[in-house]
């Protein structure tokens, strides 16, 4: 089907929880994907540039301008939800050899059949764990890696370490930009062993988010955008500022982590569970 019927919302049981699609009462042809009533995804099916959540905006921000516009880049995503990425990169940079890797089979299947994308996109989806793919792919294969993976509303621990930093580094080419989203609140202890275990990988690294949140005020979601060379943080603090919920670039990260050690496989953990009541309204 090209869409679903306005206003039907759809309820499947898929291999990670309670699946939902619920249509945008604001946009005719956009929808909310939700997993045990967290939302996880939004995608417009007739604009895919129009980008509902914040971080996601955010990194596209950083897509943007870590490449000339409109010029392919070789894109692996870890965890796929509904595509909203993938499918922004498809029509901002036409070309873009795209592969997703997304645990959830029946989840690719609702998300295939419910909200299908561009068959002319270059988008390969591949269901499996997506440290396992990584672990199996050639050395310096791609411009970009996005990590955005949750089991549930939690980052699983094994993507969490410093050898996983290292497995996403080595696919990376050189010049390459490894793009995260990392879900904590206060007091940010997660988030700032992340940004440490990171860096121990990729060293030029600057983290995008509300101010409250980097405040360690409330609970989100902050982005790092972490490379070998420096990121374009000037460009990067103009979008971020401007965007419809302005948010900040933080660039002093020996400051932020505070001298947290990187996490090993042995002590990772998985990030914390957002707050009860977080997602009560639904769309």
């Amino acid at each position: 089907m090209a869409q679903r019927r306005r206003g039907e919302r759809r309820v499947e049981t898929v291999g990670s929880g309670v699946a939902e699609l619920a249509p945008d009462p604001d946009r005719p042809d956009g929808w909310t994907l939700l997993l045990d009533g967290a939302p996880q995804s939004h995608v417009d099916l007739t604009d895919p540039t129009h980008l509902e959540f914040e971080y996601i905006r955010r990194m596209a921000a950083a897509i943007d301008l870590i490449a000339p516009p409109g010029a392919p880049l070789r894109v692996l995503h870890l965890g796929g939800g509904a595509l909203t990425l993938p499918r922004y990169l498809a029509a901002t940079r036409p070309g873009s050899p795209q592969r997703v890797v997304e645990i959830d089979g029946p989840l690719v299947e609702l998300v295939r059949a419910a909200l299908p994308w561009d068959p002319k996109a270059k988008i390969r989806v591949r269901v499996g764990d997506a440290r396992e793919a990584v672990t199996g792919m050639r050395d310096a294969g791609y411009d970009i890696v996005i990590v955005d993976v949750f089991a549930g509303a939690r980052t699983p621990a094994h993507l969490a370490s410093a050898e996983f930093a290292r497995e996403v580094a080595r696919v990376l080419a050189p010049a390459g930009w490894l793009i995260a989203n990392v879900a904590d609140g206060p007091p940010l202890a997660y988030a700032r062993t992340q940004v440490a275990t990171i860096r121990s990988a990729l060293p030029q690294a600057c983290l995008v988010a509300d101010a409250a949140v980097l405040r360690g005020r409330r609970f989100g979601n902050l982005v790092v955008l972490a490379g070998r060379t420096p990121p374009p943080v000037a460009e990067l603090s103009r979008r971020t500022a401007g965007d419809w919920f302005p948010g900040r670039v933080e660039t002093d990260l020996d400051r932020f982590t505070g001298g947290r050690r990187p996490a090993t496989d042995a002590d990772a953990v998985a990030s914390p569970p957002p707050p009860e009541g977080l997602f009560g309204a639904r769309p």
